[in-house]
């Protein structure tokens, strides 16, 4: 013992001290991969409170919201700018260490885990909101920004920046895992709302992908690389500024909820909105498993039917027409009157209930893990694969309450499982599997919004095919040849 008197010997001199706890420290790093050289060259480029070897701190960035496993790294680091990023890559690119980027830790397929060790880079003190212009409606922002914070710099400005995934995600993180959400009907994902990046690629070099500190609104020049590393998951690069569209706060906002005799209705009048013409802002279906768990969570009183939450923007004279348009539609689909939240207070009180879903299914198995899954699927199709879902979900046993941006045929399942149930856990693997292999029969996708990660490796191949995934590695092997960049994500990578 270092702290008392044992077996008759004294306490080792502050100087053995010293030297053992320096032994201990470099057996540490040389069984982790990570050298004292490399270390050393860490500190260098972000100083001494830049480098983490803590083991909480390792564990805290080795998972993310998902059921997959903590993979901790071997060393966080925490640059401050992209040129340390820049510096910071480069050894890692000498010394063959893995690189995982890190935002908030939000993603939902275990996409920051540190399957093969390495050196994760902790984006959250670039938190600068860079390169504001309102009259252009843009702005840059580093990865540590995340969509609150933006909207919240943004309030005297008369702007916004819409998607809204849920989660209070880095924005950074946003583009990197194609994120959408609730406002996506209106305003599109990620994909359609990212100008412009800064990438830091594996060996160091920084490349800008629409041209360094371009914002045009459109362009025909060359690939879209803006588009090839949105939704790329780290594994091509690592993003360190993104340009992004911003919006005019509308005029006047409303919400209402309607309820419905099947999911049949619910899903039809969602169409039936669409196809009118109707510029709807949001529109989110609650199966009645769902609608009874947020009644109980957030203290609500609606119908335990299939039921639509809805938001208009605009006008106060454009908001009239669009909702009695949409009522008519409703009602003429079995709906009932509208419920609705006209004043601020109640329409986020609304919104907050719809956002914390998450946690309200949770509260339906208290001490239980949740695990949310989604696809996406022709809008024709939503009705057949909710119905056939729940039926699923029904013979198997499990808990799943289901909630869907429906005005783009993306749902999820919320599942709710016991993690220390092996044979539960299987069922829902199985599952979950099912749920995608039965969205790809309907000309859909296993993953509308989530990604890939960890988890739908194998269902990217079966969506994809062999041409697709090969185009994908080939693209893999020019920009990361060695394999660095988030090793095992996406790509199911055969090793040499």
């Amino acid at each position: 013992m270092l702290l008392g008197l044992t077996g008759g010997r004294l306490l080792p001199s502050p100087r053995r001290c010293l030297l053992l706890c320096r032994h201990i420290k470099s057996a540490a790093t040389a069984a982790s991969g990570v050298g004292d050289g490399v270390l050393s060259a860490f500190r260098s480029i972000c100083g001494e409170d830049g480098v983490s070897l803590g083991e909480a701190v390792r564990e805290q960035h080795g998972k993310d919201e998902s059921v997959h496993r903590c993979c901790p790294p071997d060393v966080v680091v925490f640059p401050r700018c992209v040129e340390e990023v820049s510096a910071l890559a480069k050894v890692c690119h000498k010394h063959r260490l893995p690189i995982i980027p890190f935002g908030t830790g939000t993603g939902l397929e275990g996409g920051v885990g540190a399957v093969k060790g390495g050196v994760c880079f902790s984006l959250r003190n670039m938190e600068q909101v860079l390169d504001l212009h309102p009259e252009d409606f843009d702005v840059t922002v580093e990865p540590g920004v995340t969509r609150k914070a933006l909207n919240a710099y943004l309030r005297d400005t008369g702007l916004w920046f819409p998607v809204d995934p849920g989660a209070d995600a880095s924005l950074c993180g946003m583009a990197a895992t194609s994120a959408s959400g609730t406002n996506a009907v209106r305003y599109g994902t990620m994909r359609e709302n990212v100008m412009n990046l800064e990438v830091v690629l594996a060996d160091g070099s920084i490349v800008h992908t629409a041209g360094k500190g371009r914002r045009p609104r459109k362009t025909s020049a060359g690939y879209n690389l803006t588009n090839l590393f949105v939704g790329s998951e780290g594994t091509l690069g690592i993003i360190t500024k993104t340009t992004l569209r911003l919006y005019g706060i509308p005029e006047a906002m409303v919400s209402a909820v309607c309820s419905f005799p099947s999911v049949q209705a619910a899903v039809d009048s969602t169409v039936q909105t669409l196809q009118a013409g109707v510029p709807i802002a949001r529109i989110e279906f609650l199966d009645d498993v769902m609608i009874d768990a947020c009644n109980r969570f957030s203290s609500l009183s609606y119908s335990v039917t299939p039921t639509l939450f809805l938001e208009f923007h605009g006008s106060e004279q454009s908001l009239e027409e669009q909702v009695k348009t949409a009522e008519d539609i409703t009602q003429s689909n079995g709906g009932s009157d509208f419920q609705w939240a006209r004043d601020t207070e109640t329409r986020n009180r609304l919104w907050k209930a719809r956002h914390d879903a998450w946690y309200a299914a949770l509260a339906l198995r208290p001490g239980c893990k949740a695990y949310s899954t989604d696809v996406c699927v022709p809008l024709s199709r939503l009705p057949q694969i909710i119905v056939e879902t729940k039926e699923d979900l029904i013979e198997n046993r499990l808990t799943g309450p289901i909630a869907g941006h429906v005005g783009d045929g993306n749902f999820h399942c919320l599942m709710v499982v016991d993690p220390n149930d092996p044979e539960e856990m299987h069922r829902v693997h199985l599952f979950t599997e099912r749920l995608a292999r039965r969205a790809l029969a309907m000309d859909g996708t296993c993953t509308g919004e989530h990604g890939v990660g960890l988890g739908k490796r194998a269902l990217l191949c079966e969506e994809m095919g062999p041409v697709g995934i090969q185009v994908m590695r080939s693209l893999k092997d020019t920009l990361d040849p060695n394999n660095l960049m988030n090793p095992g994500k996406i790509l199911q990578r055969e090793e040499p």
